[in-house]
């Protein structure tokens, strides 16, 4: 399963694919700690904001 994040921050948006659950997750993590306005999305289109994160874990 391919997991998108968004990062935005300003004028920028950076977009980032994984496969892994555990590696989206942790560079989603870094990035709203540096500030960024995060969300993970998954194969299905369900968006996951940072607070919501740990419920990809139980998929």
């Amino acid at each position: 399963m391919t997991y998108k994040m968004i990062a935005e921050r300003e004028n920028e948006t950076v977009r980032i694919e994984r496969e892994s659950t555990f590696i989206i997750i942790a560079k989603a993590k870094v990035w709203a700690s540096e500030g960024w306005q995060v969300v993970i999305t998954d194969k299905d289109g369900k968006s996951y904001p940072p607070e919501e994160f740990d419920k990809l874990l139980a998929a």
